[in-house]
């Protein structure tokens, strides 16, 4: 499971990304703004992910 959860993490923030860069290139601040709201989300579960796996070993 903790792999699936890292592959998710990725995931968001990898589409965070290019919503952000969709947003910029178009001047829609709103997209940019939920581009890096979904990295934001990313990186927390990331970061969840690497305490599991600190406290695991």
């Amino acid at each position: 499971m903790a792999d699936d959860q890292k592959a998710k993490s990725k995931g968001e923030q990898a589409k965070g990304k290019l919503k952000e860069a969709g947003g910029r290139a178009v001047g829609n601040e709103r997209m940019e703004a939920e581009g890096r709201a979904e990295q934001a989300k990313g990186d927390a579960r990331q970061a969840k992910e690497k305490a599991k796996d600190v406290f695991k070993h």
